[in-house]
């Protein structure tokens, strides 16, 4: 995709700024992210070291659920997204929670034109299967964070195990998510993930899937990247 576009799909900016207002709600539309938020939070925590005191980029920060997470725990954040209701809910949440967090309006590609080489952690949480070029992206974010330093995405696998749990499961059977919230020909392989961070200075670390338990509702991190998964990569010095 050229530089001069945004790599942005602007029904998918609609269908979450119609929720943005619910972002917050624990028993809402958003359940499933603040349940697995805190796994989210801990895979960054202990992947960087520690995130107290470090300068990181939250990409697709939506209504800032681990942006604030990751500032509660000592980082510097600074939060994008390309949504004025996600960013205007975020920025409104700020005044209950006491926490700071810069709030912009913008996308990934935009800011590695203007900072690169700026952030000590970048992450990118169930964004990549939203937008039309997610290796733009993940060359973005490669070009944002220092040399050495840690990008974490999460996503989806395109499988049919992921077809059956995301989308007819989560979204149709439990109504746990938005009917239409995820379209499965954007899901993104592991093997694509990894060729797009074979193109930059981004070197695969680890795979880690995120597991539902059915029978308890609960979430866990554990091998097997079906369905979702998360990938930490750092940046060669």
């Amino acid at each position: 995709m050229s530089e001069t576009h945004h790599n942005v799909d602007p029904a998918e900016i609609a269908k979450f700024a119609d929720m943005a207002h619910r972002w917050w709600d624990p028993s809402g539309e958003c359940r499933p992210l603040h349940e697995i938020n805190p796994l989210r939070l801990d895979y960054v925590n202990e992947g960087c070291g520690g995130l107290k005191g470090l300068k990181v980029l939250d990409v697709g920060c939506g209504g800032g659920l681990l942006a604030e997470a990751m500032a509660q725990r000592g980082a510097q954040v600074t939060g994008i997204d390309m949504s004025e209701d996600g960013l205007g809910v975020a920025r409104m949440h700020l005044l209950e929670s006491g926490l700071t967090v810069d709030y912009q309006k913008a996308s990934a590609e935009m800011l590695a034109r203007t900072v690169p080489d700026t952030f000590d952690v970048v992450t990118c949480m169930e964004m990549l299967e939203h937008v039309p070029d997610p290796g733009s992206v993940v060359h973005a974010c490669a070009r944002l964070v220092k040399p050495g330093g840690h990008v974490f995405f999460a996503t989806l696998n395109r499988t049919p195990q992921a077809f059956a749990m995301a989308i007819l499961g989560a979204e149709y059977l439990m109504r746990m998510l938005p009917k239409g919230t995820h379209d499965y020909a954007r899901f993104v392989r592991p093997s694509e993930l990894a060729q797009w961070m074979r193109e930059t200075d981004l070197s695969l670390h680890e795979l880690m899937g995120i597991h539902y338990q059915l029978l308890s509702g609960t979430y866990r991190l554990g091998p097997g990247v079906d369905i979702n998964y998360l990938a930490h990569a750092i940046r060669k010095a």
